[in-house]
């Protein structure tokens, strides 16, 4: 099957500066994948070639199997792209807006479409008004319906959530995974790594324009086992044979955090603490997620490259 998105060794340099160096990856039809990374990682770079708004300096891109530069007319109408500024013509009403980009795409008596976007991101109500007198929450709203406009096979997510309500976070993750169970491959990037491991099947991490990690979600996670268990001590002091294990030194309240590689070495540490005569008055166990993974990455590849 024709991926979705095709990414081949891709590098792009603006002068000097090489924001991607050699990136490759695919995408498969069907899929919520994710695209993570630090700030200047090159994530912006990327979907910018994907949208065909930018050219790779060398390699190639594919959208459902067209071109982004040689056949980017079809591989833009396979695409629809939430950007992540608030970008819109205060001169038109959100139906206007919506007609205008159906246009775009030679599409003509989409209100039935249009009206169901509407419905589904709760922006019915204000269909008749004009872009201007929008909150920024609905405005981006709107950014997601244009996006949705012309029904692409294809959408990328570029921080959809980023400064909105937790209202409008449940609205548009339902109406997305249910056009992802209808198909529609879906492709987010954003900083909340809860939504990340919530919704995404497979991530890619981005690093110095460079691809550090790519897997399936659950596999990511498997890599590094076990968690943290956080404690409020009394009594004697932290014995020294756990300090190596701290993820931050012990507060004037006498909390730490201890990391375990797995759930082995809880009791070892447990015994290791009674040995010491420290008293534990409280304690909480917590799992590896995401954002650990996504930390403990990006500073094994820092100290590799460094």
């Amino acid at each position: 099957m024709t991926a979705a998105i095709e990414i081949r060794a891709v590098h792009k340099r603006y002068g000097s500066f090489e924001a991607l160096s050699g990136v490759s990856l695919q995408v498969a039809q069907g899929e919520f994948f994710g695209l993570l990374g630090p700030n200047g990682a090159g994530k912006t770079s990327l979907i910018a070639l994907i949208a065909g708004l930018n050219h790779p300096t060398s390699g190639s891109v594919s959208v459902m199997g067209h071109d982004v530069v040689s056949d980017y007319r079809q591989a833009r109408r396979a695409l629809g792209v939430v950007p992540q500024e608030l970008v819109y013509d205060p001169f038109f009403t959100v139906r206007e807006t919506l007609r205008l980009t159906s246009g775009y795409y030679g599409l003509r008596r989409n209100d039935d479409w249009i009206d169901e976007i509407l419905a589904n991101l709760d922006l019915t109500g204000k269909a008749d008004a004009n872009m201007r007198a929008l909150s920024g929450g609905m405005k981006r709203r709107v950014l997601v319906a244009q996006a949705l406009v012309h029904r692409p096979p294809v959408i990328v997510l570029d921080e959809p959530t980023a400064g909105v309500d937790v209202e409008l976070r449940q609205t548009l993750w339902q109406f997305v995974k249910r056009l992802n169970r209808e198909g529609h491959t879906i492709v987010l990037t954003t900083h909340y790594l809860e939504e990340a491991q919530e919704l995404c099947g497979r991530i890619a991490m981005l690093k110095r324009g460079k691809v550090v990690a790519l897997d399936e979600t659950a596999t990511l996670l498997g890599r590094f086992g076990g968690g943290t268990v956080s404690m409020r001590l009394s009594g004697a002091p932290l014995p020294a044979a756990l300090h190596g294990a701290l993820v931050a030194e012990p507060g004037p309240d006498r909390r730490c955090s201890l990391r375990l590689g797995d759930w082995q070495q809880l009791e070892p540490v447990l015994a290791k603490l009674r040995e010491a005569g420290c008293h534990i008055d409280e304690m909480e166990v917590q799992h590896t997620d995401l954002e650990d993974v996504f930390l403990r990455i990006m500073a094994y590849t820092g100290a590799e490259q460094s």
